[in-house]
């Protein structure tokens, strides 16, 4: 099967004045403030599809704006372009979410699906109103997906009395397309795991050594297998491109310059507060106010394990991960001139090489 590539859809534009800025800034924590901007979403929808990307990601977080909205002005401008819309369980009914999902599925022709997490940060998932442990979460979890995927096949009012979720006589009017891909999971945990093998048909691998990748693409087929089941697996690659390897080398430092020096001027208090330091704060018990160090580390540890060199060395690297067993790469990359385009249309087009030249890594 070909490898489907993946992007990925913003809500509006990274922070900074210039393309330059935006390249660097794309690797800092972000702000909270988020705007919606409904050219922007459109714009980069119909980039990734024109440049022959198959699906896109929205991701999600206590500020920013609605996932579902901003997948819906993806889907409607487009044709052909996939979103995956990153929903944390827990901050609707599940029967809810089932609806929205299958209404999304209907309008777009069956390019919609929910990338469903827990929640990495207590102090996040509680700026939504959700209090429990993490632990706990993923029970709730099991519960939820239950409910999800039962709601969405009954052809009669179902019930439902659990530990978390009560219904009576619910029935969904409408339902997703038959063989629609609908959930994927992202859990590394053993919990994660078993969630995803139970009830998804993507399972997102964190970015790890191409090893490590092989072994949790095993694990996790092993525990689909145990259920009648098959996984596709997602990984997400960072990647730094330009015309040559040497090149590459250099605008990758360039960037990791950048981004400690844009984020350690007048705007550093946006940066020190942005939700994906939350988990480094309630691991280290850091005061975002007095521990800057924490915005330079996340920069660092964003672009350490970079995809970085001209299209055609990417291209053999990611191939490897194809080898792995690897079926859905998401392409992290900003894109913020004609000439970064132009790069991400070159790589495109060596991974869609029938015959991909032998590389070793």
């Amino acid at each position: 099967m070909e490898l489907e590539l993946r992007g990925g859809v913003r809500a509006a534009p990274v922070a900074g004045r210039t393309p330059a800025e935006r390249q660097a800034l794309r690797w800092a924590p972000d702000p909270r403030e988020r705007t919606a901007d409904p050219a922007h979403i459109a714009r980069t929808a119909r980039e990734l599809e024109e440049d022959g990307l198959d699906s896109a990601l929205v991701v999600q977080s206590s500020s920013w704006p609605d996932p579902w909205a901003v997948a819906g002005w993806a889907l409607a401008a487009t044709t052909r372009l996939r979103i995956a819309a990153a929903h944390r369980i827990g901050t609707t009914p599940p029967t809810t979410t089932a609806r929205t999902l299958a209404t999304l599925d209907r309008l777009s022709g069956g390019r919609i699906s929910a990338h469903l997490i827990i929640g990495s940060s207590d102090a996040d998932v509680a700026r939504d109103g959700d209090t429990l442990p993490k632990a706990e979460r993923y029970r709730r979890a099991d519960e939820y997906l239950s409910l999800l995927t039962r709601y969405l096949a009954a052809e009669d009012d179902l019930d439902h009395h659990g530990e978390y979720y009560t219904v009576r006589a619910a029935r969904t009017g409408l339902r997703p397309a038959p063989g629609s891909e609908l959930l994927s999971f992202g859990g590394s945990s053993p919990a994660g795991v078993d969630l995803a093998a139970r009830y998804a048909q993507v399972y997102a691998v964190p970015p790890r050594p191409l090893p490590d990748t092989r072994l949790r693409i095993a694990q996790a087929r092993a525990a689909a297998a145990r259920h009648g089941r098959t996984l596709r697996i997602w990984r997400h690659v960072t990647v730094v491109l330009a015309d040559t390897d040497t090149a590459a080398q250099q605008h990758l430092r360039r960037l990791r310059r950048d981004a400690l020096r844009l984020t350690s001027g007048p705007d550093a208090p946006r940066y020190l507060d942005a939700v994906a330091l939350d988990r480094d704060r309630e691991r280290a018990a850091a005061d975002p106010a007095t521990d800057p160090a924490q915005v330079a580390a996340y920069i660092r540890r964003s672009l350490a394990g970079a995809h970085t060199g001209s299209p055609a060395t990417v291209a053999a690297r990611i191939n490897l991960l194809r080898s792995a067993g690897v079926d859905i790469v998401q392409l992290d990359l900003p894109v913020e001139t004609d000439h970064d385009r132009d790069l991400r249309r070159a790589l495109i087009a060596h991974l869609r090489d029938p015959a991909p030249p032998r590389r070793t890594w």
